[in-house]
Formats: C-alpha cells, structure tokens, sequence
C-alpha cells in the first residue's frame, strides 16, 4: 500500500462518508473544507479506487466506496479499543458524539444535565440535534437516537430509556374563565393547543385523538415549547409531558386520574458504534441520569381527583 496512507486519512473518509458534505465533515474534524478535500483526494490516490462520486448535493459513496466504509469503521473500533486499553479508558473517551432527540426531552431534561456530562467527560464534544424529524443513524448522520419508538429492522441496538406519562393541562386563568370539565365529553367544548397535523412525524405525537376523538387544536406549533408557552398565556388546554409541565406553577392538570397517556422514550445506536468508547460514555450518561430521576418522568395518582378549587366547583 502506499506509503502515504495513514490512519487520519481513514478519519476524514468517515467523516465525509457519514455526512455526505466536505464542510460538515470539516466542521465536525475541526479543520478546513480545503483540507477534507486533500485528504480524501489522497486516500483515493494512495488506495488506487474512487471512494466517492462529487456531485453539487455532495460526496456519494461509490460501490467500492460503501464495501470500504465497513472496514475503516472496524479499524475505527479497533484503534479506539486500543486507545482504551492503553490509557485505562480516559483519554480514548474523546472525540465528538451526535445525538438526535426530541425537544422536549432535550430541553427539559438532558439540557439540566450537560454540565454534568462535560465535567466527567470533558474530552468528548456533544451535538444535540433537536428537529422535528427522524436522523439517519444507517447513514451515520447521528451516533445516538432518542425517540418514541424502536426500528423495527436494520443494525441497530434498541433499549428503553424510560417511559412517561402526559397529561392534559390548563392555565388557572383559562379554566377559571372556561365551561367547567366534569369528564372526557366536556373537552369537545374547549380550545385545545397541539402539533400541526400534516407535521407529526411520528405517530408517538399524535395525542389528541388519543384523549378523545374528534378533537382539533385550534392553535397549532411543531415544536413543543411553544406549545407549553401557548398554555401558559391560556389559548387553550394541552398535552404535555409530566417531566415537562409538573413545575409550572400556572398549568393544573384536568381529569388527572382519568385521562394518563403513556410513551416510551427508546435509546437507538447503530450496532457499529455501540462499542466506540465515547458512544458507550454517552449511552452510560444517560442510563444512570434517567434512572436516578425516574420519579419526574411518571406522575403518582394521588387517588383525590382534581385539585381542590375544581373538585370543590363540581360539587
């Protein structure tokens, strides 16, 4: 083999083979785009085959290009084993770590944890990626998933992370000004906050129905927080997550021991990177952080209803 080929070269060719852009792979490599494309240009040299095909969307994997990627990836694990090895696992934990995950459990869970996980791994780069889609972990565009639900098929490792319960809620303003709800039929008579319809990208969102059918949200947003904000200021109720709406002094809950929706929040990695040191670090992470704060994820029923100015109306 060429002389000139070296294990960096394999770095640079994974990183434009997961992200499929020189400037993101540049970005992520923390160098220049002019540097990503020299690189690439000389493993090609150096292997004597055409890795990629250059188009204006951006790099493609050729045939040879995709058998390749199989064997850097297991040279990746392998070096990074051994850096494990040698170093007693603290200098092999380094590098960067993309996650993708919905926003509110980003927002209102893992964002209270990142100081945490820098100071015990502050040699490892976290990238969260809150969108309201599905990243592709076959083509590597993130290393770890949080989602609502486990593919069904393909290489990947799928656990439960934890499940969770959501609650229809109000702000004190609206139903203090608001048809009072004895039960599930009272809701049809109410304004309801929700996803976009044509925008729910998967069906774990799609609460409505699901409380009781035939409801429609009058206001409608993609993105979670301004859902809860919406509530807040009273445009109408709302499903909501407990972690998310349990310390928010002006949202009470209605129907809480009637209505409970339950979801799962599933932790998804490629099964080629489960072993990678600084992916496992992060899988840890958060095993142990959901599980030592398992309580905020579930509501207890406390078996009185509703609280006392409502149970006191309906009287």
């Amino acid at each position: 083999m060429n002389p000139n080929f070296t294990w960096d070269d394999l770095q640079f060719f994974l990183a434009v083979a997961r992200t499929g852009q020189l400037s993101t792979a540049a970005r992520r490599l923390r160098t220049s785009h002019a540097t990503v494309s020299r690189r690439i240009d000389r493993l090609e040299f150096a292997l004597k085959v055409k890795l990629f095909e250059r188009n204006p969307r951006g790099y493609v994997l050729t045939t040879m290009g995709q058998r390749f990627i199989e064997t850097a990836e297991r040279i990746e694990r392998e070096t990074e084993q051994l850096q494990l090895d040698i170093s007693d696992g603290m200098t092999a934990q380094r590098g960067v770590v993309r996650m993708s995950i919905l926003e509110g459990f980003g927002n209102f869970f893992l964002s209270d944890r990142l100081a945490a996980f820098a100071n015990r791994y502050p040699n490892i780069s976290l990238e969260l990626v809150a969108i309201q889609q599905i990243m592709s972990l076959s083509r590597k565009e993130a290393d770890i998933a949080v989602a609502l639900a486990a593919p069904k098929a393909g290489p990947y490792h799928s656990e439960v992370l934890t499940p969770y319960t959501l609650h229809v809620y109000g702000a004190r303003s609206y139903l203090a000004t608001h048809p009072l709800i004895r039960s599930r039929n009272d809701l049809g008579s109410h304004r309801f906050v929700g996803y976009i319809e044509d925008m729910i990208f998967t069906p774990g969102l799609d609460y409505l129905g699901e409380v009781q059918p035939g409801l429609r949200a009058h206001f409608q947003s993609s993105s979670i927080l301004t859902q809860l904000k919406a509530a807040r200021q009273g445009l109408g109720l709302c499903v909501l997550p407990h972690f998310m709406a349990r310390d928010e002094p002006n949202l009470e809950i209605v129907l809480p021991e009637e209505i409970e929706l339950k979801r799962t929040y599933w932790m998804i990695c490629h099964r080629d990177l489960i072993a990678v040191p600084r992916v496992r670090a992060v899988r840890d992470f958060l095993i142990e952080a959901v599980s030592e704060n398992r309580s905020c994820f579930l509501r207890e029923r406390s078996g009185s209803g509703s609280s006392p100015r409502r149970a006191l109306e309906a009287q």
